[in-house]
């Protein structure tokens, strides 16, 4: 199985990218997050990668952070889920929206992904999120590059291609220091709420709905105390 990959960027599509490693192209399906994150073409690359094996194909799914790739295996194992929709909602929620969405059951951010309809929606709420409470999520990865599309290509090239010689410098997909948004801090959040003998799952709702009252101001202690306050209501 392919865990990892790191290699020259050859192509990006709409939904993938071709990651060429020392002269074999590999098609690299991804969330536009992701894709949003690599460099140009020529560019130096690095991605997570989850590899499903099938019957009829073997697909490469690349992810700029642990986090997104938590959640595409979380997402696929809803009914009506296939890798395709959990990237649709990796390409419109970052992990921590996805995150946020579950805990204030918030169907409508998660219609916002194409085909996404409404009864997936809530069983997406209703299977996840019980399970997303427990997830230990890694740091997020933050953009560092724009997308950038070889120019008259309609349909990514071959996934193989004679070895060629190249010398470039440029930032890896990945930052060395990955950028951590408040994941963390709503985890901290319900954890505080456990400790103070509120289960997980009463816990992680109220928070979710505490992170959105506090809007852009939210900090640890906002959210406990609005948590507690949604708690007492």
């Amino acid at each position: 199985m392919i865990a990892k990959l790191r290699g020259i960027v050859d192509f990006i599509g709409e939904d993938s990218v071709i990651i060429d490693v020392n002269g074999v192209g590999y098609l690299v399906f991804a969330s536009r997050r992701t894709l949003s994150m690599l460099p140009q073409a020529g560019g130096d690359a690095g991605l997570i990668i989850e590899t499903h094996v099938r019957e009829d194909h073997i697909h490469l799914y690349g992810f700029a952070d642990s986090a997104e790739k938590q959640w595409f295996s979380l997402l696929t194992t809803v009914q009506g889920v296939g890798a395709k929709v959990a990237l649709a909602l990796l390409s419109v929620l970052s992990p921590t929206d996805l995150l946020r969405a579950l805990a204030s059951q918030d169907t409508t951010a998660l219609c916002r992904a194409p085909g996404v309809g409404a009864k997936v929606a809530t069983r997406i709420v209703g299977e996840l999120k019980d399970k997303a409470a427990k997830l230990n999520l890694g740091p997020v990865a933050a953009p560092v590059a724009p997308v950038s599309r070889a120019e008259g290509a309609d349909t990514p090239a071959a996934d193989t291609k004679p070895a060629r010689k190249r010398t470039v410098k440029a930032a890896p997909a990945v930052p060395e220091t990955p950028v951590v948004d408040d994941g963390a801090m709503m985890a901290d959040a319900v954890s505080a709420l456990v400790n103070l003998g509120y289960g997980r799952s009463e816990a992680f709702g109220a928070v979710g709905r505490a992170s959105q009252q506090a809007g852009e101001n939210r900090n640890l202690d906002t959210l406990i105390r609005l948590g507690l306050k949604e708690l007492s209501a």
